[in-house]
């Protein structure tokens, strides 16, 4: 009988820039303030990628590099890495591709995956699939977004919400009962306009109209997604627990997208699960779009124990949505 395989979560790394943009500076720039905020996000800072040579392959690379150092594993050992970013460096040229050369992964083959906020999930699964399959043994798979770069910092609606970071993970085989278990993911195009960077693309390429018009930055119908994402993170996770004999008191980590701070808090009570359940970070980072889940999983690793129940859940443009079960497995030394 053939041996099936899981795929499991061995090594982490992750990388935010030095400069910070707190809600003080942004007060300066538009019309809001700090306990406006805080009150309706609760984020107090993010961070910005304020150079520009550097682009989110950097930011990639930087929680690679930051992976390979903590794991001790050979570069030459890793043989694909799968970027998830909305804000790729070019249209034509993979960002995987980039961070391959740049993190000095020889043996590896890239490619990007783009949902969006719900993209390092989707990623996830494509990259434990390979490994699962046995036709790979090491996959690394990046969260990352330089979204200082489509945001525009005179809307007031949409530059409070965003920052730029990246988060790495190696996934490797293992006969054990950890690693990725279940996930149910959904999409549906019609909330496309509701959360969308309209030009830049092949509908509407960049011209100096779109320019003009904006058209080349985040817009979003806020009220409209804050309802979808509570609704699609809790159903998707309450379908996971079913279908897994899970029950609240079962789940020892819910690791959401971190969107907003009051839809963080409206899944977690939806799902009955005690605030100390859930991972946050939102506060210092703000919405790093494919970056905030693995970007809490490299900041809270040391919570967390072999065989804990784990929920990965997120939202995202598309829209896009859903929910990983990940039983935590051992992490290299």
């Amino acid at each position: 009988m053939r041996k099936r395989y899981n795929a499991a979560i061995t090594a982490l790394g992750g990388y935010v820039p030095d400069t910070i943009l707190t809600n003080q500076d942004l007060e300066k720039m538009v019309d809001t303030n700090n306990e406006w905020i805080i009150s309706r996000t609760g984020i107090q800072e993010r961070r910005i990628l304020n150079d520009d040579s550097l682009a989110t392959s950097d930011l990639a690379t930087m929680a690679v590099k930051s992976l390979l150092k903590d794991s001790s594993i050979d570069p030459a050992e890793i043989e694909c890495v799968i970027v998830a970013t909305a804000t790729p460096d070019y249209i034509m040229v993979s960002t995987a591709s980039i961070v391959c050369e740049k993190a000095g992964l020889k043996n590896a083959w890239g490619v990007d995956s783009n949902a969006a906020c719900s993209g390092f999930l989707y990623a996830l699964t494509l990259g434990a699939s390979l490994v699962e399959s046995n036709r790979y043994k090491n996959v690394i798979v990046v969260g990352a977004d330089a979204n200082s770069s489509i945001v525009n910092y005179s809307d007031r609606n949409t530059c409070i919400l965003f920052g730029d970071g990246a988060g790495a993970v190696l996934l490797e085989r293992t006969e054990e009962e950890v690693g990725l278990i279940d996930n149910v993911f959904r999409t549906d195009g019609v909330g496309k306009e509701h959360l969308i960077v309209t030009a830049g693309g092949s509908l509407h390429p960049s011209s100096p109209e779109t320019l003009e018009k904006k058209l080349n930055y985040i817009s979003q119908n806020g009220r409209v997604v804050f309802k979808a994402a509570i609704e699609g993170m809790t159903q998707t996770c309450t379908e996971i627990m079913e279908r897994n004999d899970m029950v609240a008191k079962d789940v020892n980590w819910l690791i959401p997208h971190q969107a907003n701070l009051r839809i963080i808090k409206a899944v977690g009570e939806k799902l009955g699960l005690n605030e100390s359940q859930v991972k946050v970070n939102i506060q210092r980072y703000g919405n790093t779009t494919a970056a905030t889940i693995p970007l809490c999983l490299w900041e809270f690793k040391n919570d967390f124990k072999e065989n804990d129940n784990m929920l990965l859940t997120a939202f995202g443009a598309g829209f896009s949505w859903g929910a990983t079960y990940l039983k935590w497995g051992k992490l290299r030394k």
